[in-house]
């Protein structure tokens, strides 16, 4: 095929050589970024029409154009194959210069201009040319470079897996009935990072499984992987993960519980259209039979029943009557999150995938959803952070740590005696086995030169060749998170609402008299809910909302530090937490940025990273640097162990305690109230309740409640 500089010299025979020259470099030069002929027709077009004197139209230029474009095409092609080549035989250079020598007198003359040869080009012509290649190349260099900037929008979960071939023949042939999942020899990644390495897993059907470990170590991915079979499944069993909300529409929350039941909604669906036929008179006499049929169908299944226990998972997650007949594009994100959570449970999966399931619930719910785990009867993987849920679902606790999967039976409190009492083990049989080695090469340090004792040498050292290779105790590195002290001592009141009324809509009071008070000792937790006005109340304390009646006093030095539930919406996800903290407080070097970070566990790589690749717990952390960088003497947390490792929630609750100023939080988690606070408040009937029992006597006096409606 005729390259480019032939095309160019059989179609513009009068080419002159700085044309010739300009055209073939760019063709060369920038080749790669032709992407369409058009690219081509724009780059050189306009300058290949005013050489030819007219003598070529649009078509005709367009036509040369696009054989350019072709053997660029082809020269690419072969030069990506040449580049995989490996040679035979050395070349010599000597033979290379010779050719190119002999090349270079054929092409040469064409590209020099005669002397006293004028360019027959026009120059503006030419700088115009010029000026749309390099807006062209200008622009590409652009993107590319917002692709760069942006690796984690390329970056995706990966699972691979060595194939069992007995497995693979057992589920070919049909014969594989078992519920148990097993899967061995597994790895996942994300992006270019290894998260798990040769792992097993092994899920015995009927048994409940909690999985744990600290965050950003890949325990949501791998249930992602697992909901999406990117790790074999065998296909008869079936899989529910909640991951995400209920869309908003028409329908109505129980029917949405309800519709996860396919088959009895397949089978109604059936039923109502023969029905109609019989009635309308257009049957063809087969109707009554599978009518039959689909009756014996429906009473087997129990389909009569299938409202009232949809009804009842629904009242358990905290849905009152009225709320069960309410469209689903009535409630807003987090109801709908429980909607999700009320379908999965109401259709029974085989295997149950929960993450973080008590994030979305209040007290109450996660009291109910307890008790009615403890009866499931098929699987379930769940992460939570939460300990007091896991000691009571939990059956058994896969640990995932250092890549690698370890089982433990038991809930989560017989799996830290044991996993505490196993790396004991480990580090005294690794101390153990130092001490013998050390013993063994004293023997053949003092004895190696010693041609009477060279046997007993040798032995001994096939005997430290075969000893196993122990490994010390792969200790977690210890988080410690600390709240910068800006205390004064100030006189009270510090922060109070003195007979406060507030509501939204005034037929709808959120809060009637509400009268409270805190002061920098503070330590309370707000309970209550969903929708009680547990947030509400927090914003109007802070003075975000203002009182429809009643008073707000707060210290004229008070400085409050808020976190959100909804943390993750006030950070830009696209910068890194040094680039997020460095506009928020502007003026400091990038190492007291690290610093701050540093204290809350975000060090290293993970401080420069888009805000966006982290973990959930790891972004809670940013906003933990954020809202601490301006040292506050009041917190005012709003769910803030929300996807937090336990050793995280654990180092949050010591750095409350240290910390020296007023906290007021709203949690659900048992522990962390435990830890931090010593006064409980309750949000319910528009007002709130200080329990005097604190947290036992709230949890009371909810089984007590369930008990009375039936639910316990």
């Amino acid at each position: 095929m005729a390259s480019c500089a032939d095309i160019l010299r059989s179609e513009f025979p009068d080419l002159d050589g700085e044309v010739f020259a300009y055209v073939t470099g760019i063709l060369h030069g920038g080749g790669a970024d032709f992407e369409s002929v058009d690219d081509l027709v724009e780059a050189v077009g306009e300058l290949l029409r005013e050489v030819s004197q007219d003598t070529k139209d649009d078509g005709a230029i367009r036509e040369i154009c696009q054989r350019l474009f072709n053997t660029l095409q082809l020269d690419e092609a072969q030069a990506q194959r040449c580049s995989q080549v490996l040679l035979d035989a050395p070349i010599q250079l000597s033979q290379i210069t010779d050719g190119c020598a002999d090349a270079s007198a054929d092409v040469l003359p064409g590209l020099l201009l005669k002397r006293g040869q004028t360019s027959m080009v026009n120059a503006k012509k030419l700088e115009k040319a010029e000026a749309r290649l390099k807006a062209k190349q200008d622009k590409r260099m652009e993107r590319d470079s917002l692709k760069s900037s942006s690796p984690l929008v390329l970056q995706e979960a990966s699972a691979s897996q060595a194939a069992s071939k007995k497995e693979t023949r057992m589920e070919s042939s049909g014969k594989n009935k078992s519920y148990d999942v097993r899967i061995e020899n597994f790895d996942v990644s994300f992006g270019e990072r290894v998260l798990l390495a040769g792992a097993d897993l092994n899920l015995a059907f009927g048994r409940r499984y909690g999985l744990v470990g600290r965050n950003g170590l890949g325990k949501t991915t791998l249930l992602k992987m697992i909901a999406s079979r990117s790790l074999h499944i065998p296909s008869h069993i079936s899989i529910l993960h909640v991951e995400q909300e209920v869309a908003g529409d028409d329908t109505l929350a129980l029917q949405s519980v309800l519709e996860c039941d396919t088959t009895r909604e397949s089978l109604l669906r059936e039923e109502r259209d023969l029905t109609a036929k019989v009635n309308a008179g257009r049957g063809e006499g087969t109707e009554g039979a599978r009518l039959s049929e689909i009756y014996a169908k429906l009473e087997e299944i129990e389909a009569d029943k299938a409202p009232a226990r949809a009804s009842v998972i629904l009242a358990g997650l905290g849905f009152n009557a009225k709320m069960q007949q309410q469209t689903t594009k009535e409630f807003s994100g987090g109801w709908r999150m429980r909607l999700a959570l009320a379908r999965a449970l109401f259709a029974r999966p085989d295997l149950l995938l929960l993450d973080e399931p008590t994030n979305m619930l209040d007290v109450r719910a996660i009291l109910w959803l307890e008790t009615y785990l403890q009866t499931w009867q098929s699987t379930i993987l769940v992460v939570s952070h939460d300990r007091n849920f896991l000691n009571a679902v939990a059956t058994d606790i896969i640990h995932l740590h250092s890549q690698r999967l370890d089982t433990y039976r038991g809930d989560f409190e017989n799996f830290m005696k044991i996993k505490e009492e196993r790396l004991k083990n480990q580090q005294r049989e690794y101390e153990a086995q130092q001490q013998y080695r050390e013993h063994i090469q004293v023997f053949i340090d003092r004895f190696r030169y010693n041609a009477n004792r060279a046997s007993q040498v040798q032995s001994k050292l096939k005997l430290l060749e075969k000893l196993p290779e122990l490994k010390p105790v792969d200790k977690e590195s210890e988080v410690i998170m600390k709240f910068p002290d800006g205390f004064e001592k100030f006189s009270p009141p510090i922060l109070q609402l003195d007979e406060v009324d507030f509501y939204y809509d005034p037929s709808h009071y959120i809060f009637h008299s509400l009268s409270v008070s805190a002061d920098l000792e503070s330590r309370i937790c707000v309970v209550g809910e969903n929708g009680a006005g547990k947030s509400t109340m927090l914003k109007i304390l802070m003075g975000e909302l203002a009182p429809v009646r009643g008073i707000r006093h707060a210290h004229r030095n008070l400085k409050v530090g808020y976190f959100s539930q909804h943390h993750v919406d006030q950070l830009d996800l696209n910068i890194s937490a040094v680039e997020l903290l460095a506009r928020k407080f502007p003026g400091k070097t990038e190492e007291e940025y690290r610093h701050q970070l540093g204290s809350y566990g975000i060090s290293g790589e993970l401080a420069v990273r888009p805000v966006a690749s982290l973990s959930g717990g790891q972004k809670s952390r940013v906003a933990f640097a954020q809202m601490t960088m301006s040292c506050p003497n009041f917190y005012i947390l709003d769910e803030p162990t929300n996807h937090l490792d336990m050793e995280t929630i654990e180092a949050l609750a010591k750095a409350l305690n240290k910390f020296r100023g007023g906290v007021i939080l709203v949690s659900h988690n048992e522990r962390f109230i435990h830890l931090v606070c010593q006064e409980l408040w309750v949000c319910e009937n528009a007002t709130v309740t200080r329990i005097e029992g604190g947290f036992e006597q709230y949890r009371d006096i909810l089984k007590e409640q369930f008990r009375k409606e039936g639910f316990l």
